[in-house]
């Protein structure tokens, strides 16, 4: 372990792995400059980006984290196919009563985050996202099984956020189909490259499936990895980011059926302010994977 990661090690540090930039485009409010001055002054010597279906930033991010003496770790939040990404009709897993937990995208697609371990890693993740827009679109740049077995080498995986497939199986009741999924996946990046991905925004989405993901990581022996889906920089900036989710949506801040984040914290939080969120045993071992993966990640 480096000097860096030593000085955060386990029991105090954290490294933000889900992140989405000012190149998620109309979602994401974080400007790299800012971002990477929040990460020095949380004692933080990492931070991945992860912005959604593109991999545009990646250079951009790569040097001015460089530049910053911040270690860049270079991901992406793909959208994963529910069957093949070739094929263009929504799917079903749930009922029609349970339609508000089912597959998002009106049906086309869940989440998983990606991240590069090596340059090899990144190459693949680039073509990843460039097969998912050429090969996969339908309402987003979607990438598949068969894409993602071709391509694993270098890259570590996890589950995502609460619109993951695993997540979406649990949410719909489904848990032998979670565990499933959860097994193929650990299967196509190798045994120690996937890690179930837990979030705490207090939201009744990420508290249904607590139980269920920590379930699937005892029973499989998949190790948990806490993270928070930032999406600005500063806890001030939320409004704005508010306003940025309006422009994208054609909507306007005084209407109250308008798209937005809820729950709240989706900002670059400090490691005490992550490790705060819980005291239980298996949330700070999920903190403590942030810094191995860190560690782990050089391109």
């Amino acid at each position: 372990m480096s000097a860096a990661a030593a000085e955060q090690g386990p029991g105090q540090g954290f490294a933000h792995l889900h992140v989405h930039t000012e190149y998620s485009m109309l979602d994401g409010a974080a400007r790299l400059k800012d971002l990477f001055n929040q990460v020095k002054q949380g004692g933080m010597s990492s931070i991945a980006m992860t912005d959604h279906g593109n991999m545009y930033g990646a250079y951009d991010f790569w040097a001015k984290a460089t530049a910053a003496g911040v270690k860049p770790i270079i991901g992406i939040e793909a959208y994963v196919a529910p069957e093949h990404r070739k094929l263009r009709q929504p799917v079903r897993w749930g009922s029609p009563a349970q339609s508000g937990d089912d597959i998002s995208g009106a049906g086309a697609y869940t989440h998983m985050t990606l991240l590069a371990e090596t340059t090899e890693g990144m190459h693949n993740l680039f073509r990843l996202s460039s097969l998912a827009s050429l090969e996969g679109f339908f309402r987003q740049p979607r990438m598949d099984r068969e894409l993602l077995s071709q391509y694993a080498k270098g890259i570590i995986a996890t589950t995502g956020c609460p619109s993951g497939e695993v997540q979406t199986r649990l949410r719909l009741g489904q848990y032998s189909q979670a565990v499933e999924a959860a097994a193929s996946y650990r299967d196509i990046f190798g045994k120690d490259n996937y890690f179930v991905e837990v979030m705490d925004h207090g939201l009744s989405i990420e508290n249904r499936v607590r139980d269920g993901l920590r379930k699937v990581s005892r029973d499989l022996g998949i190790p948990l990895v806490v993270t928070n889906d930032s999406h600005y920089t500063y806890p001030g900036d939320a409004l704005a980011h508010e306003a940025l989710l309006c422009v994208q949506t054609a909507s306007n801040l005084t209407d109250p059926n308008r798209f937005k984040l809820e729950g709240g914290g989706y900002y670059v939080k400090s490691p005490a302010e992550m490790r705060a969120a819980s005291t239980d045993d298996v949330w700070q071992a999920g903190c403590d994977s942030t810094l191995l993966i860190a560690e782990r990640c050089d391109v």
